[in-house]
Parts: C-alpha cells; structure tokens; sequence
C-alpha cells in the first residue's frame, strides 16, 4: 500500500510539472472575440475609466500561442490592458488552450488636452499578431473636460491627511467632521464644462454656491453638497436648460441605479436656498433639509424640482420651512416625502408617487410627524403644511401617514384637490381622526385610491419615468 502510495504522488508530480510543457501551434489568424469593439462612455479628463472586458477563444483543437497582443498606439496609449492577471500595454507567446478562452481587461486614463480628434473621442486598436494574421479590436473613449472639485491633502508619513468640513460637536465637544472641501467664497458654478465632485462640498456661513443653468453635477460615491448654517444654495435652472445631479458613473447599466452619490444636506441654520428646474437622480437621500431655527425665512423653495430613485428618501425635512411648486418625487426605497419634527410646508402641484421594486419598502410614499426620536426619546414641533393639487400615490395600499404624537402640539395640516391612496384593508386607522378623509378641517376635494394611470411609474426599459396622467384618469 506504502508503495502505491509513492506511485501516485511520482505521477502527480510528473504530471503537474508537464503542464506547461504541451505543445502549441501559432496563431493562425482565427481568433474570435465576444466584442469586437469597446466603447468607454464619457470618460472624465484625467480619472480613470472603469474596467471594460472581452474574451478571446481559440476555435481550433489544439493549444496556441498569439505572439504578440499589444496597443497599436503603443507605450504612449492612454490604455491599459491585463491579461491573464498581468499588466501591460504589450504581450508575448501568450498561450491559448484548445477551445477555450482569455479574458483581456482595459481600462484608460486620458488627459483631455492631448485629445485631438473629434468629438473629443480618443482610440486606440487592440492588435493580436501581425501580419496576415492580424486581428484587432477597437477601443473608443469619449473624453469630458471637467471642474474636478475635491478636498486638499497633505502628504504623512502612512499616506495623507484630508481637508475635511466640520459638522458640530459631540458631547465631549470634539468636533464631527466628514472629508470634503470649504467653499473659500461665494462660488458660481458655470455651464461651461460639467463638475466632478469627490466627497463633500462644504457652502459656509455667509457664502453661497450658485450653480448656472445647463450645468450638470456627478458626485463620486459618498459624495455631495453640504450648506453649513447661514450658507446658501442657488440653482438657476431653467425649462430648457435643467441642472442635473447624478452620479458619476456614465455607463449605460447605470444610468438609473439608486444610491450611486450621497445627499445634498441643506443643514440647521441655512436659509433662503432655492433649486429651480433641476433633476436629483441616484443619490442616497436627495433632499436633507434641517430647521432654519427661529427665523422666517424658508428653508427652502423648489420649483420644478426632480427627484428620483434614492436609496432612502426623496428629501427628508426636519422642522424645515419648504416652498415647492411642480415637484415630482418618485422611486424612492423609504418614503418619497418623509417630514418629521413638524416644521412649516406649502407644497402646490407636486406628484410624490413611489413605485420603489428594488427591495422590500416598510414605509409609505408621504410620512407626516410632528416628533423626531433623539436617542431614545421623541421631541415635537409645531406642524403647518398645506398641499394642494398633489398627487400622493404608490404600489402599496397606503401610502399616506399623518402622525400627531404631542396632543399639545399644534398640528395644522389641510390636503386640498389631492388624490391620495390610502387603502386601510385592515382597518388599523378606523378610529384615527387623522384619516377621516370627511373632515373639511383636514380635507376638502379629496380623490382616494383613484390610479391616476401614469404613463410609466419606473425605468425598467429605457430610463425614464413619465408620471404624466394617462387619459383614462
């Protein structure tokens, strides 16, 4: 047995150290490739692309060896290629086995200012062998100049340390800080090229960031703006040039993907921000919108606004003062509209319909509170809000919640020519004065459970959304 023993491992040995010994023919020009060619959709100057791949199989019954796989444009490419796990922008005697596959990864870098071509689009070929059995795939980059907005850094001895925009302070008075960078002086951002932003942009006390219309915003993951109290953001879009907020990954798969960017936080203090004709897209929370504190000055007013597929909320207010007129919130994975701590709201012609497929959503499309749970315990506010010619719709039975948690609190709200879905099947609000939908006090001209028929309620198909009334409605 001891000897059989020996036998096998002689002959596992023998075998392994065989293995890169078999022998190969030369390519002969038969290659096929599952793309013929790549395109690497708008690349931002100077950043790296993400990784594009494709296979390469060798059709014939024995094992090959390619002499030479390389860039056409050579060692000056802006790509990069890794093949079978190396690297380079060349390859030698690369071996395929009989009717199997490699797989090649590119990626590309490019700096704009050396782009000549037109368009804007720079190529490159991908060249297997030579010759008459030469083979190619081409590569294609559309190129973006851009604003790249970041924070500073300082090189240190284990890497750098970032500039960074102070929050507040913790209990022990330490201050809470997030990586981003401070606006130096009231800034406007221009049409002229689009932004990409990394981390945060801090907006200070008495500063103001005002974006042109025409401009289009793309935030890196974990990324966005943050309006410190007392700072300000003004977004001048207009009908025929919105101002667009979205992600910074261009490819066609995620043209609709939620959670791709952070938020833009309008914080505690900030006032008389305004958004006009804009599209917030793929961001964690669209809209975080805190209290202006005692003033009367709004918060903030948005008209024309766009929110769409978030991760969590469309925006989130927390005794904020809002002015929106002709807002559309939708496909949002907890509520579309979620306001807590009371506050102050007028919200006229606004669609807020959720239709989130993503995952499970617990909460419905609109949430009202006048409390806010602080570390275990609930505050209240007052609450003043007025919503008239508003759709509040979704795919659950309700999507409408009204929450007065202090009974000594003031809580004033009135829905006026509004359709609503609230469809209590449970009857788990039956007694609920809140939702006596025949109580004027509350509500006047109210349509419930009606579908409104949108045109489309998702991007599944071509990435839009049409929450246009159907005529059946």
């Amino acid at each position: 047995m001891k000897h059989l023993s020996y036998i096998i491992i002689i002959l596992l040995v023998a075998l392994s150290s065989c293995r890169k010994d078999f022998d190969t023919s030369l390519s002969n020009g038969n290659l096929s490739f599952s793309q013929d060619s790549l395109f690497f959709n708008r690349v931002f100057d100077d950043i790296s692309s993400s990784t594009h791949s494709f296979t390469v199989k060798n059709n014939s019954n024995d094992a090959i060896s390619v002499p030479n796989i390389s860039l056409e444009r050579g060692n000056s490419s802006f790509y990069r290629l890794n093949i079978d796990g190396i690297s380079g922008k060349s390859f030698q005697d690369v071996t395929i086995l009989a009717k199997d596959s490699i797989f090649v990864f590119a990626e590309v870098t490019v700096d704009f200012d050396q782009v000549t071509e037109p368009m804007a689009m720079y190529t490159d070929k991908i060249l297997f062998d030579n010759g008459s059995n030469e083979q190619k795939v081409e590569l294609e980059a559309q190129v973006l100049d851009i604003h790249l907005i970041r924070p500073n850094r300082t090189a240190i001895i284990d890497g750098f340390n970032y500039e960074n925009i102070i929050l507040g302070q913790d209990a022990e008075g330490n201050d809470i800080t997030i990586r981003g960078t401070n606006l130096v002086n009231s800034t406007t951002w221009s049409n002229d090229k689009p932004y990409l932003i990394y981390n945060y942009v801090g907006v200070p006390n008495g500063k103001t960031l005002t974006i042109e219309a025409g401009t289009k915003l793309y935030f890196h993951q974990n990324s966005g703006i943050i309006v410190q109290p007392g700072g300000k953001l003004i977004v001048n879009g207009t009908l025929e040039n919105q101002v667009v907020f979205q992600g910074d990954r261009l490819e066609e798969d995620f043209a609709e993907i939620p959670g791709q960017w952070g938020t833009i936080w309008l914080m505690e203090g900030s006032q008389n921000s305004e958004i006009n004709y804009a599209t917030i897209k793929n961001a964690t929370i669209g809209l975080l919108v805190d209290s202006n504190l005692d003033t009367p000055n709004l918060t903030l007013t948005a008209h024309n606004l766009q929110i769409y597929n978030t991760t969590s909320f469309g925006i989130f207010a927390r005794n904020a003062k809002i002015d929106a007129k002709n807002t559309v919130i939708s496909n949002n994975g907890t509520s579309s509209l979620s306001i807590a701590l009371g506050g102050n709201y007028n919200f006229y012609h606004s669609t807020i319909a959720n239709y989130w497929n993503s995952s499970n959503r617990q909460n419905p499309t609109f949430n009202l509170s006048d409390s806010y749970d602080v570390q275990g315990g609930y505050i209240s506010q007052e609450v003043n809000a007025n919503f008239t010619n508003c759709i509040i719709y979704g795919n659950q039975n309700k999507e409408f919640f009204l929450e007065n948690k202090d009974a000594n609190s003031d809580f004033n709200v009135n829905f006026k020519n509004c359709l609503i879905k609230f469809n209590d099947t449970d009857n788990e609000f039956e007694n609920n004065p809140l939702f006596d939908f025949s109580n004027t006090t509350i509500y006047q001209n109210i349509i419930l459970n009606q579908n409104p028929n949108f045109f489309k309620t998702n991007n599944d198909d071509d990435g839009q959304i049409n929450l246009i009334i159907g005529d059946d409605s």
